[in-house]
């Protein structure tokens, strides 16, 4: 299926002229170099691991992942160090999303320090017209444990009861600093088998604070085959309650892990039998977030071409502003840039994720994107294509 027919005259995603017009010649061939390191799964793996274990024992590699991984697809090590580059975004009418890159930890002590760098974001976007919100895992203010025993409808200890009590504390100041200031909030989607007390968190914020529009957001997986509908009947229960429905839309980063433990402990795959009932479905709520765009604000949230055209198109043929508060494009830093510049050069309304933080406690987050990124059957190959395209535009190669 093919969603290109009425946008093709307007936006082209081969167009690496302007797709890389924000990369000097020297860090054009630095991202080629790097995505042909990436686009071999072993070494990509391999080079993880062995980078965890550097940093861990001491060794001197800081520099050289800072000026290659780094350097692609992390901000800075604060929102500060983080400026340039959401500057650079801003020149080419590219938002940022603020996405503080360490991994979850599991005392009090660090989901608090989460909590007041999350505060510290919000401050910041507050004052930068450029930053349109924050990302957060929930597993950054709560423990995986105590979720997962959650999920599973597991009676709590006193113990528990108090942590879990403390743990919505976090997430209702946060959910209301991110009001006060305007900010606003996207929570991501975690495992199927964590997720439903984070819906159940978020709905209740969302009941809470998005009374006059949407400042806290869901996340739906889309290869989950019960997603589709819940977004529907999430958006239903909104309506009913009269409150705004925030939502992102993915594809899904854990399909690996979740088929694995499906077959382990023997319960339904929640995963979509084939991708192209994942793509399915990932159209079908672009669709009716933009068919509900007067209530819904959406982010569609994916490096997927056809995906990017059909939400263009869709606001084409609607007669919705490019540049509508509520419909949202946004890709990673260092990835799809042939989607993102074109589609800001096209007037609509597209941000990049930027991961930020120390590196030594990035490198964990970098993996796992170096093991999702290298999983998307075509993804690099495009990518070194389209670089490798711009640099004979250029006469470098």
């Amino acid at each position: 299926m093919s969603y290109t027919t009425t946008t093709e005259s307007l936006i082209s995603f081969d167009n690496t002229e302007i797709a890389f017009a924000h990369k000097d010649d020297r860090s054009l061939k630095r991202a080629y170099r790097l995505f042909k390191m990436i686009s071999q799964p072993w070494l990509s793996s391999t080079g993880a691991s062995l980078s965890q274990f550097a940093l861990k024992a001491g060794l001197p590699v800081k520099g050289i992942i800072k000026n290659t991984l780094y350097a692609q697809f992390c901000g800075g090590e604060s929102v500060e160090k983080s400026l340039p580059t959401i500057n650079e975004l801003a020149a080419a009418n590219v938002l940022t999303v603020l996405d503080y890159g360490v991994e979850a930890k599991d005392s009090e002590a660090d989901f608090d320090r989460t909590l007041a760098e999350m505060e510290h974001e919000i401050q910041f976007a507050k004052d930068n017209d450029h930053v349109l919100c924050i990302s957060c895992k929930l597993t950054g203010l709560a423990r995986f444990a105590l979720l997962e025993k959650l999920h599973a409808g597991k009676p709590l200890t006193p113990q528990e009861e108090a942590e879990w009590e403390r743990t919505q504390e976090r997430v209702n100041e946060i959910s209301a600093f991110a009001h006060k200031h305007d900010v606003s909030l996207y929570i991501d989607a975690e495992e199927t088998w964590i997720q439903k007390p984070i819906d159940d968190i978020v709905t209740r914020m969302m009941e809470k604070y998005n009374q006059e529009k949407a400042i806290i957001f869901n996340t739906v997986q889309l290869y989950r085959h019960d997603r589709l509908s819940y977004l529907k009947d999430a958006f239903a229960e909104a309506e009913k309650g009269d409150y705004f429905y925030g939502i992102k839309l993915v594809r899904g980063a854990y399909m690996e892990k979740e088929r694995e433990r499906a077959r382990r402990l023997g319960y339904e795959d929640p995963i979509n039998p084939t991708k192209v009932a994942t793509d399915r479905d990932f159209n079908e709520a672009i669709t009716f977030c933009i068919d509900h765009i007067d209530r819904i604000s959406v982010c569609v949230a994916t490096h997927n071409e056809e995906s990017n055209l059909l939400f263009a198109r869709l606001i084409e043929e609607r007669g919705i502003d490019k540049q509508h508060p509520h419909a949202f494009s946004c890709q990673l830093l260092g990835m799809s840039d042939h989607i993102t510049f074109n589609l800001a050069n096209a007037g609509y309304r597209v941000g990049k994720y930027i991961p930020y933080g120390p590196v030594k406690d990035v490198v964990p987050y970098l993996s796992r994107r170096a093991k999702e990124n290298t999983s998307v059957g075509g993804q690099m190959s495009r990518e070194l294509q389209l670089l490798k395209r711009e640099m004979h535009r250029r006469n470098l190669i």
